[in-house]
């Protein structure tokens, strides 16, 4: 019976072992992953910081008047001046439509049937 014993606890011993090798290993395969993503989550927030610094580059007002000035036959584009804008009193919004009633119903002196 004890020889029994002993050999259950060696098997115990063996596959508890062998598990802990198992998950230090896929421990160690996630980490590696965990580390990649992260480095291709700072590559892609390089490449954002250096696309908004280009878009503001190439969006540069004084850049822009230029090329509108450049390219004025071909698009007929005008530079923008402050007297070209307006005031919100004087936007025109849409009135809504009127609905006409044919036939009123006086509802005061209408008369409810059981």
């Amino acid at each position: 019976m004890r020889s029994l014993l002993f050999l259950l606890t060696a098997c115990a011993v063996i596959a508890s072992g062998f598990w802990a090798y198992r998950e230090n290993y896929t421990t160690q395969a996630e980490l590696d992953r965990v580390e990649t993503l992260r480095r291709d989550i700072g590559e892609a927030r390089e490449r954002l910081a250096i696309l908004r610094a280009e878009w503001a580059y190439l969006n540069r007002p004084d850049r822009l008047r230029d090329l509108a000035e450049l390219n004025f036959d071909r698009l007929g584009l005008l530079p923008l001046l402050p007297e070209q804008f307006g005031n919100v009193d004087q936007v025109v919004y849409p009135q809504p439509e009127e609905i006409e009633f044919t036939q009123p119903v006086d509802v005061s002196t209408a008369e409810m049937k059981p």
